[in-house]
């Protein structure tokens, strides 16, 4: 819990009485390789933060799955359009390596907000960095190429090294044959 502790007070001045009440509404929770932390369909009830390992976000295309995100340690996180409204998501949230989360349920991130003044700001500075890096995604799509797109990746060693091709070219919005001609470009 150490590496989340940190990043709650890189986030916010917390007290620790008030940082014990939020971790006394947490748990750990492993994740092996290959398994679903949340099924397509479901409804979203937790948020996450990613110890180790990492996780993807697909859905099912047409012909095959679309991943359109990936997060890895020290990320926070949770299916925002299926936990707010209640619905069933449309993804599928799945372990790319054995993973170690702090899981808070919803229930739990209620009474924190409700309980612990500070825990607002913590949302906040949270959703406005998601808003932010959803936001650049998009501009991404819509002014940079495909090679610069993935010029960004190159940045983010994790992403390359624990993802296959196939699942990079579709956060890229690309087929794996367009990304094996900008690798070979590049080196």
């Amino acid at each position: 819990m150490d590496n989340f502790v940190s990043f709650i007070k890189n986030l916010i001045e917390i007290d620790e009485t008030e940082l014990n009440i939020v971790l006394s509404r947490c748990r750990k929770k492993n994740v092996s390789k290959g398994n679903l932390v949340l099924q397509k369909g479901q409804i979203a009830q937790q948020y996450f933060f990613i110890i180790s390992g990492g996780l993807r976000f697909f859905y099912d295309g047409l012909n095959d799955e679309s991943t359109t995100w990936v997060v890895f340690k020290n990320e926070f996180l949770t299916e925002i359009s299926s936990l707010n409204p209640q619905k069933p998501t449309r993804f599928n949230i799945i372990a790319i390596e054995d993973t170690e989360l702090v899981v808070i349920d919803k229930k739990d991130m209620d009474f924190l907000y409700g309980h612990i003044p500070v825990w607002h700001e913590f949302g906040r500075k949270i959703w406005e960095e998601t808003t932010v890096r959803m936001i650049d995604q998009i501009l991404n799509f819509q002014t940079l190429t495909a090679e610069e797109r993935y010029l960004q990746f190159v940045n983010t060693p994790e992403v390359l090294q624990k993802i296959p091709v196939k699942q990079l070219a579709s956060v890229l919005g690309i087929t794996p044959n367009a990304l094996s001609r900008i690798r070979k470009n590049i080196k």
